[in-house]
């Protein structure tokens, strides 16, 4: 699994012109399943995610979880993030397919929920619009590869 964590101060997403989903200060983070990703990778990528400490302590230090702060994340699926870029034309074969993809997307999300976290979302495959109002701006990818 891949995933491009953004610090934000607000983020939030569209489809059809309907805000679907919608946060302040936390983590909007966009997810990508690979073919042979399972759950383990999703709880493992929810763990790093949940307990990174990336927000300024009274020193202006990045010391501070997303518990601490009282955060919340946004989810949004994103095949791309598994593009073979060798041409001018991504392919994205190397992404799960849906049947794989979603129900990961699901745990991920899953299990940030069962730490204590709220966890707004996109659809999974609709087109989005996704907006945000970074922060810092810190953003961070993790690859379940180097896991």
């Amino acid at each position: 699994m891949r995933a491009v964590v953004t610090r934000v101060r607000e983020a939030s997403v569209t489809i059809d012109g309907a805000c679907c989903g919608k946060i302040g200060n936390g983590f909007l983070v966009l997810l990508g399943v690979g073919p042979d990703d399972t759950e383990k990778e999703a709880d493992w990528l929810a763990d790093k995610v949940c307990g990174l400490r990336v927000f300024e302590d009274e020193a202006g230090k990045m010391n501070l979880s997303l518990e601490t702060v009282g955060g919340q994340l946004l989810v949004v699926s994103q095949f791309t993030l598994y593009a073979d870029l060798k041409s001018r034309r991504p392919g994205f074969s190397k992404a799960a397919k849906p049947d794989v993809a979603e129900p990961l997307y699901e745990r991920f999300m899953a299990a940030c929920e069962a730490r204590g976290f709220a966890v707004e979302r996109g659809r999974f495959g609709a087109d989005m619009q996704v907006a945000s109002v970074n922060d810092g701006p810190v953003t961070l990818i993790f690859d379940t590869d180097a896991m």
